[in-house]
């Protein structure tokens, strides 16, 4: 059972964040943040296959993620692996013209009244912000990934992981069509008539996971917090 993160050491000790999670946990929030490191990264810094976790990489988080059972098993921010959604897109979550949406949670619009200046703010920062977000995911994957049997960040690290698991609910929450209050009531109501093996119910018990396992590492990380020596 996961356990919160924590704050360790200070003082003249080095400050560290830890975290409990099995290798099932560890396993869903990596695949997805190596889902939306594709959808986000610009395209000459893409992973390697062999880096993290691209196409050929074969390893035990791999075939977790890919269905041998577990928290969120099935659950997919691809925008191919969504069903049509009959809900209307706002046309405000659509600046992008007929680019994924969810890119519009990740890269929104510099200026919303003007396509022009919209265009050209695009153009100048886009390619940085892609590479930043795609170099905190990784740094967030690689925890994720190391050995043992928990996470244990510096607090670089822990400023990568909060950014990346902010960046993984943008687009999971998208997905889901969370994109307004009125929408997180009326994915509940109608969570509570599906069937129990939905996907929606799986990705929403991995959103729901997700926003815990954030806050608890955000609330660690702030100034007051004593720790744990």
């Amino acid at each position: 059972m996961a356990r919160a993160f924590s704050r360790r050491g200070g003082g003249s000790k080095p400050v560290h964040y830890t975290a409990k999670l099995d290798a099932v946990e560890r396993a869903v929030v990596a695949g997805l943040m190596e889902q939306v490191h594709d959808l986000v990264a610009p395209e000459q810094t893409a992973p390697e296959d062999d880096a993290a976790g691209g196409a050929g990489h074969e390893d035990p988080f791999d075939a977790i993620v890919s269905g041998l059972g577990g928290l969120g098993m099935g659950v997919s921010v691809s925008a191919e692996d969504q069903a049509p959604d009959e809900r209307p897109v706002p046309s405000d979550a659509r600046s992008f013209g007929d680019r994924d949406p969810a890119l519009e949670r990740l890269l929104p619009a510099g200026n919303r009244a003007d396509d022009q200046a919209s265009a050209e703010f695009r153009r100048l920062t886009e390619h940085g912000l892609r590479t930043r977000k795609a170099r905190h995911l990784t740094s967030a994957i690689a925890a994720l990934r190391a050995p043992g049997t928990g996470v244990d960040l510096d607090e670089r690290t822990a400023v990568d992981m909060v950014v990346a698991l902010t960046d993984v609910r943008l687009v999971l929450g998208e997905r889901l069509g969370l994109r307004e209050d009125a929408d997180v009531d009326r994915l509940e109501a109608e969570l509570a008539t599906m069937d129990d093996d939905d996907p929606r119910l799986h990705a929403m018990s991995v959103y729901d996971f997700l926003t815990w396992l954030q806050e608890t590492l955000a609330t660690a990380m702030l100034p007051g917090d004593p720790g744990t020596a």
